[in-house]
């Protein structure tokens, strides 16, 4: 009954993992929810082997409508106290507009506009009543500059920046954390391999290693920052990515294959 639980969504893979181990060293039980079962479980069992603590997991496709209802009501059958949540699961796929697969993009915006709002109003309703309370909403550099080829994506992001924000105001004088992680490239299975050679750009610095991540990202949020770039790379390329103007890159686009 004492126990408080962190609630990490996308954890079976990436930087919810990492999120969800770094969460377990600081001694939280845990609720992990995600699609993939197999992953789930093995982690389970690595996680309460090795940090002694509880681990519930929920396996689930949170792409749905009714998404949130489910893992909120999965808690509360459970008697599970969320003092940390977590949303971090999304997927990435290239593409423009027009063109985009609209299954995917449906799914898109389901995981990260609706499910992880809903998930806020839910626990963030039960955090303020406790006055005490974390959430982390995993967003992207893609959130301050509009690229062609990843709309849906970044403006699904952006909607997750700006509701961090405005739940963080809401909250904050109720003594709840509210954080916005926002990374750049991250080496991690959400990139198509045949598309992204996620190997290279590790070893370039050009993508940051998921503990990396996970590490700035939960030191941002128990720090109470309200946005967390991560790594010198990610802020310099945000930077100039800020600094060029929208017409220069509809340029590159029509000149060049290079924003195709």
């Amino acid at each position: 009954m004492n126990e408080k639980f962190a609630l990490v969504t996308g954890s079976s893979s990436g930087i919810g993992l990492e999120i969800a181990k770094h969460l377990a060293a600081r001694g939280y039980a845990l609720v992990l929810v995600s699609n993939q079962e197999k992953e789930l479980q093995n982690l389970k069992v690595e996680l309460a082997a090795e940090y002694k603590i509880r681990v519930e997991v929920l396996c689930i496709n949170l792409a749905q409508n009714n998404a949130a209802y489910d893992v909120f009501d999965f808690c509360k059958q459970q008697n599970l106290e969320v003092e940390v949540l977590v949303n971090n699961a999304g997927f990435f796929f290239f593409g423009q507009i027009i063109e985009a697969d609209l299954a995917k993009a449906e799914a898109k915006i389901l995981l990260h506009v609706l499910t992880s709002s809903l998930l806020c109003s839910f626990f963030g309703k039960e955090m303020r009543a406790r006055k005490k309370g974390f959430i982390l909403n995993n967003s992207s550099i893609s959130a301050f500059k509009d690229f062609p080829g990843i709309g849906y994506y970044g403006a699904t992001k952006s909607y997750i920046k700006s509701f961090s924000r405005s739940l963080r105001t809401e909250l904050k004088m109720y003594g709840i954390h509210v954080t916005c992680l926002c990374p750049g490239a991250t080496a991690t299975n959400l990139y198509d391999a045949n598309v992204v050679n996620v190997a290279l750009g590790k070893k370039l610095g050009i993508m940051m290693s998921a503990e990396k991540v996970a590490r700035q990202g939960l030191r941002g949020l128990f720090n109470n920052k309200a946005v967390v770039v991560p790594g010198f790379i990610t802020k310099l390329m945000l930077f100039f990515a800020m600094l060029t103007p929208q017409w220069v890159l509809y340029i590159i686009r029509k000149q060049t294959k290079f924003l195709k």
